[in-house]
């Protein structure tokens, strides 16, 4: 800590920041722009210029930028000085002598930093009156729009995109005032991570393009506290509404899983809560053949709850995309031995395999944020990026770091950015990934091995052996991978904190028991590193602590008729399994009850659907794969918009379905009911409860709200059907508020902030007035609950896999893929055009064999057509696919490809 003296205050702050991250985080406002909290300083916009002196004897001082200052004990600065304001207030001038003053139909008006700063130096005059410079804006694809004449040249958008994030297609241009920020040719970003720039751009440069197709002002919209549902990294944002509809998405900040950023299919993947096929009503379908017909929400309640009385037996299917509550709500209805978690058997497996390593590997479970204080990782048979987006950020990071650690030795600090860049060039920390494919992170990796499932198991043992010869040997090893074990065993060994990564990504145990079995060595090496283990969809990790059979167990049980009901939940089976085998299942049950916020193959089967609430009009639980619960709150209610709708939550459907089935009058019910039956009925999900306030927490007596202060459609939302306005939503089931009354600010420390804003405040900017320090933590506590403990002990090491697997067939090995490999944001239109076009890939050896080429097209089990590619290190025997193209292929399935000739093209 030190002590600085600002304005003739005394104050005690980080000595490892700057003078400008400590003024801020004392609530002090100093107007900046080329500064970040998680990119440091490079000095690049002069706008936060203050008077620092040199002791307390000296009277003149002089004006330094407080971003590039150390905050050293006993500095002494005046915010106020009357130079520095006149001094601030010219800069603000001038970097705004080209800006086109475009504030009304500039999409960052309201919520825009720039706007932000110039109100706070006192600039409100333009004296320039010549003409502007004017550019050229680019088309950079269906996430983000440009508009070149409104930048300021602060360079923030090239440091996240090139610097942070690792892109490579985005660039500066020009020099001194005709600079000019984008690609070589306009096009795509290729970055999964660009849709930061809407963030990190201080002003309308960079904007939110699946916004603009249906655009509201901030003060507008509605908000929430969101988990994002698009894969298991349990990611914090804040959907916005207006008119019934999720209008964007922004990052929630969080000081220990996502910080400032999302990644590209968190941000722009929404999209499917607004279709237009969405079923808002229950139907019922009389047959087959027949079309769904609406019906009221009791005459399907009392249909379906007869239908279910009169049943043998009824399985009950749950969803890893479906909340805690709603899984519990269904397997109280259907009773525990009839409930099926609604996954894949080998992934279940999986699953369940996971939990006991992060309990008995040895090593803990970092949190995303402590991923990035790492200096050794080893990722085993996963590709972070596509599989966990946000993840990929942080271990990026983590090799990154190695600046810091090379600063630290000849003094210079942590935020000067630009100094630690020059000094590390292209010194890394080591990352080894073992994955057949190549990767984002190949160009901070140290080596990536080219590998099949089974030798990348195998690599991953003899890694362990390396580390402690009293892990067994793995037999037949070539001298390549012995030399690779070693090598990535001494790396691991030389770090202060080694990291070990892997997941479900290849399906297969072997390779989790591997990188169990390398945190065990590390362990009992006495190293203090983690383990991170990356699981497939929102709730996987909840799901597998829940509890339940596999699908294939289900779908046996029907197939058999053992029962011959069935109630599915938020899942869309023939995505999981064959659909010859679904089939089979469902053509044998006579009642067959769907809940979903979507149609889906499984939901044309149905008998009863009940039209269910998507993540933006419900609340619930998530597990990340951290093993954090985290609560998510519904936006908005979905009836008040549209009066007509009948969309309700999962679990209240199923609350009330069990009760009209058991013949009782359903009463009152609410999330925090739900919440307590789960947490009472599952103890590895006790925790669960505390994830976030109850709905009875109030600040100064009320209630938080949902909508910023200046929300004007408060009485005029429903005007076009009639001019007399309902009375608001009452919302029973969490704390906050559907409107603007409300607690909104800051100054109370609160987990659960739906938006950020402060007075003179209104960009993202603002999530630094709720953190203890800017860039620390959350000043009501980082929301969640961790439900995964370490127990102590590393448990015994499993045998590794010997000899090579069978290559005489060729089989399916799935990659993840971050743009249309999750069923529900695949459905959402800026995730479609970003998706690239498909293709097989295929080793040369195998493609000789086929007597195919690169770029020929063939036919995958006689249906699917795709263009081959070949890949020089790709393992023999395995054709890889991207995950969501083909509904219900296994990973490792046998597959029959046949080439197009040109004439049947």
């Amino acid at each position: 800590m030190a002590t600085i003296h600002v304005d003739g205050q005394s104050y005690q702050v980080n000595g490892a920041h700057n003078l400008l991250q400590a003024c801020l985080s004392l609530g002090l406002d100093i107007p900046y722009f080329c500064w970040h909290p998680a990119m440091g300083s490079v000095g690049a916009c002069r706008q936060c210029a203050v008077r620092q002196y040199k002791d307390k004897n000296d009277d003149k001082g002089m004006l330094v930028m407080s971003c590039m200052a150390p905050a050293a004990d006993q500095t002494r600065i005046d915010i106020e000085d009357e130079e520095a304001k006149a001094f601030r207030a010219s800069v603000v001038e001038w970097l705004m002598i080209n800006h086109p003053h475009d504030c009304p139909v500039c999409e960052e008006g309201g919520h825009c930093h720039l706007q932000d700063m110039t109100v706070m130096t006192g600039h409100d005059r333009r004296r320039y009156r010549f003409g502007k410079r004017t550019r050229r804006n680019q088309f950079l694809g269906p996430f983000i729009g440009h508009e070149m004449n409104r930048c300021i040249t602060c360079y923030r958008c090239v440091r996240f995109y090139n610097d942070y994030a690792g892109g490579s297609d985005l660039g500066t241009f020009g020099s001194k005032d005709n600079v000019y920020f984008g690609r070589y040719q306009e096009g795509t970003l290729e970055s999964p991570f660009a849709g930061n720039l809407t963030e990190v751009c201080p002003t309308g440069v960079f904007t939110d393009q699946s916004h603009s197709d249906h655009y509201a002002r901030k003060w507008d919209m509605q908000f929430a506290p969101g988990i994002c549902h698009q894969c298991s990294m349990g990611c914090n944002i804040s959907p916005g509404e207006r008119y019934g509809d999720i209008r964007r998405i922004e990052n929630r900040y969080h000081g220990e899983v996502n910080s400032y950023f999302l990644c590209d299919r968190g941000r722009f993947g929404y999209g499917y809560v607004n279709r237009s096929d969405r079923p808002r009503l229950p139907e019922r379908r009389e047959g087959p053949d027949s079309e769904p017909v609406s019906i009221g929400v009791a005459d399907v309640l009392a249909q379906a709850s007869d239908a279910l009385r009169h049943a043998r037996r009824v399985i009950g299917i749950g969803s890893p995309r479906a909340s805690l509550e709603s899984n519990h709500q269904l397997q109280a209805l259907v009773g525990e031995s009839n409930f099926s978690t609604g996954i894949e058997a080998r992934e279940q497996a999986c699953l369940e395999l996971m939990i006991q390593l992060q309990r008995h590997a040895g090593l803990p479970t970092p949190t995303p944020r402590g991923i990035e204080n790492h200096d050794a990782v080893f990722v085993l048979g996963e590709d972070p990026v596509q599989s966990a987006g946000r993840l990929g950020l942080n271990l990026r990071q983590a090799a990154l770091s190695r600046c810091k650690a090379l600063g630290g030795t000849i003094g210079i600090p942590e935020w000067n950015a630009e100094a630690l860049k020059t000094l590390a060039q292209d010194r890394y920390y080591p990352l080894f990934i073992a994955w057949p494919a190549p990767t984002d992170l190949d160009d901070v990796a140290e080596a990536r091995y080219a590998m099949d499932p089974d030798g990348i198991a195998r690599l991953g043992f003899a890694v362990a052996h390396a580390i402690d010869p009293a892990a067994p040997a793995v037999e037949g090893l070539a001298s390549a991978e012995d030399q690779a074990a070693r090598r990535i065993a001494s790396a691991l060994m030389a770090a202060e904190q080694p990291l070990v990564v892997s997941g479900g990504s290849l399906v297969s145990e072997a390779v989790l028991e591997a990188a169990g079995s390398v945190a065990r060595a590390l362990s009992r090496r006495a190293k203090k590193g983690g383990l991170v283990l990356i699981r497939r969809e929102a709730n996987s990790t909840g799901l597998s602590l829940l509890g339940g059979q596999p699908l294939d167990w289900a779908l046996g049980e029907l197939a058999r008729g053992n029962a011959d009901a069935v109630v599915v939940l938020e899942n869309d089976l023939y995505q999981r399994l064959p659909a010859g085998r679904v089939d089979a299942a469902l053509s044998r049950a006579e009642i067959r009850i769907v809940l979903d916020h979507q149609r889906t193959a499984t939901a044309e089967r149905a008998n009863f659907l009940l039209s269910a609430a998507s993540f933006a009009e419900s609340g619930g639980t998530l597990v990340n794969l951290e093993g954090r619960a985290q609560r998510f709150f519904q936006v908005y209610d979905p009836g008040y918009m549209r009066p007509e709708t009948r969309i309700h939550e999962s679990w209240r459907w199923l609350y009330v379905l069990g009760a009209t089935l058991r013949g009782e009058t359903a009463g009152d019910i609410n999330l925090d009911t739900v919440v307590h039956a789960c947490a009472g009925a599952h103890p590895a999900l006790a925790g669960m409860v505390d994830a976030a306030p109850d709905s009875n927490y109030r600040i100064d007596g009320q209630k938080l709200a949902r909508e910023p202060h200046r929300y004007s459609g408060r009485t005029s939302m429903r005007a076009n059907q009639n001019v007399s306005e309902p009375r608001v939503p009452q919302d029973p089931d969490s704390a906050f508020a559907h409107s603007m009354e409300g607690y909104s600010g800051y100054q109370q420390p609160r987990q659960q902030v739906p938006f950020a804003w402060a007075p003179g405040w209104n960009s993202p900017q603002a999530w630094n007035k709720f953190t203890d320090e800017v860039g620390g933590h959350v000043r009501g506590g980082d929301p969640g609950a961790c439900l995964i403990h370490p127990v102590p002990g590393q448990g015994s090491y499993s045998q590794p896999v010997q000899g090579a697997g069978d290559t005489d067939t060729l089989r399916a090995l799935i990659l993840p893929r971050l743009f249309g490999g999750e069923e529900t944001s695949a459905r959402a239109t800026p995730i479609q055009q970003r998706t690239e076009l498909p293709c097989i890939t295929l080793s040369p050896e195998d493609a000789l064999g086929l007597a195919v080429k690169h770029g020929n097209v063939v036919t995958v089990n006689e249906v699917t057509r795709l263009p081959v590619y070949e890949q020089e290190s790709w393992p023999n025997g395995w054709a890889g696919l991207p995950a969501g193209l083909i509904a219900g292929l296994l990973p490792g399935e046998s597959l029959t490809l046949r080439k197009v000739e040109e004439g049947q093209r």
